[in-house]
């Protein structure tokens, strides 16, 4: 059986996503593909959704007099792009997202740029409130595909031990029916 696949029945397998607490080793660095193209359209609609009135963001004749020269993205849409590609290595298995600190943006971001990240583990302890979790820190980074690093943070996320995920709570139920 393929890594990644559970049997859920006669000639039927199942998907898994995510890793356990147990899955994390201090140093390891997961490189998060597939990569992302940032469009104008992604960056209108970020900027209108969350009410960002910046002319910074959607209007070329205001950016063309800023010191970039072109509409740079939202740095708030980078964040939630970067953090979204790093969530199957990272978090799809997490129970929460304890913190986010150090937020470094080096270098803009401009509409037409693509972005690869990658989550490097800093450290993991288990909960001593919670047997059943651990708590895991890794640190992201994020890169034009010129190599330029336009974004790092630190994050500190809750994921369960193996056996205690709610993929395997739905699975034992699965089972028991």
């Amino acid at each position: 059986m393929k890594d990644g696949v559970i049997k859920t029945g006669e000639n039927r397998y199942q998907e898994t996503f995510g890793r356990y607490y147990e899955d994390f080793k201090v140093g390891d660095i997961y490189e998060h593909r597939p990569g992302r193209t940032i469009t104008e359209a992604d960056n209108t609609w970020f900027t209108l959704l969350t009410m960002n009135q910046h002319p910074l963001h959607f209007d070329a004749e205001y950016a063309k007099h800023s010191e970039f020269g072109k509409p740079i993205v939202n740095s708030a849409l980078t964040v939630a792009i970067v953090a979204g590609m790093s969530v199957s290595d990272v978090s799809q298995k997490a129970i929460a997202n304890l913190g986010w600190t150090d937020i470094v943006m080096p270098a803009p971001v401009f509409n037409g740029d693509t972005l690869y990240a990658e989550s490097e583990v800093l450290g993991k302890k288990e909960s001593k409130s919670r047997p059943t979790q651990g708590i895991v820190d890794v640190t992201t980074r994020a890169h034009k595909g010129d190599g330029t690093l336009v974004m790092s943070f630190k994050r500190t996320v809750l994921v369960p031990k193996r056996g205690h995920s709610v993929d395997d709570k739905i699975l034992a139920a699965k089972q028991t029916d």
